[in-house]
């Protein structure tokens, strides 16, 4: 791609979820945080937020009452890439957004000036029961140059916009390119009215269209691979 930059997100941060891997869910107020679906839920009514912004909140909730510096906020969402404190501070926004939440009074996302953020609400942990099950579900993964990015279950979106699930800063990139959404053992792309459109293996595409396991995907200009493999998983549950 001649040189120009290109930033991919991670799904994972490098931060360690020490307590988060140990809970079903985290009640806060009358929200609901469930790190096993990556749901945010209020009143049980599940709540938008960007993967970035998911995982910014849960590393801010994972620490608590600590704060976090920017630096190790940037760092753990933008490994090996140098990105602008403004992105971090507009994830906050949506954060804050989310959650009904103000930066003068806030309840649950409070500021550390020149310093980073803390979450300051009270908590309530659901520990998770030792019944476990097997769960059967689709890996999923794109390949752009030599970065592999992970898929999460649900709704992935593409494009140039920084909140996007995978961020492309590239020319042909609109902002919000196409989507892949896996549910069970399928992944479907689907173009969102991009301005330079997207075709898989050559065609452009007309309509949300299944993928497989090597397609070649074309946004615009950008080319990857998309990978797929089923997987086995131990899922936690809860009794009554």
């Amino acid at each position: 791609m001649g040189g120009r930059n290109v930033y991919v997100f991670p799904f994972r941060l490098g931060i360690d979820w020490i307590s988060m891997g140990q809970v079903l869910s985290l009640q806060f107020g009358e929200f609901e945080l469930v790190p096993g679906t990556r749901q945010l839920l209020h009143r049980g009514t599940n709540v938008h937020l960007s993967p970035k912004a998911f995982e910014l909140l849960a590393a801010l909730i994972d620490r608590r009452p600590n704060a976090v510096s920017k630096k190790d906020l940037l760092d753990a969402l933008w490994p090996s890439t140098f990105v602008a404190e403004s992105n971090l501070a507009a994830l906050v926004n949506e954060i804050r957004r989310a959650l009904g939440d103000e930066a003068v009074r806030p309840r649950f996302v409070r500021t550390v000036p020149r310093f980073g953020y803390a979450f300051s609400g009270e908590t309530i942990e659901r520990p998770s029961a030792d019944v476990t099950t097997t769960k059967e579900g689709l890996s999923c993964w794109l390949i752009l140059e030599k970065a592999r990015v992970e898929l999460a279950d649900g709704e992935n979106i593409i494009g140039r916009d920084p909140g996007a699930s995978v961020w492309i800063d590239l020319p042909t990139m609109s902002r919000r390119h196409a989507r892949i959404v896996i549910t069970g053992d399928e992944a479907r792309l689907e173009d969102l009215a991009s301005k330079n459109g997207t075709s898989v293996g050559g065609h452009p595409m007309r309509g949300a269209q299944l993928l497989r396991d090597r397609d070649v995907i074309l946004f615009g200009s950008v080319q990857v691979v998309f990978r797929a493999s089923l997987t086995r998983t131990e899922v936690e549950t809860q009794t009554a």
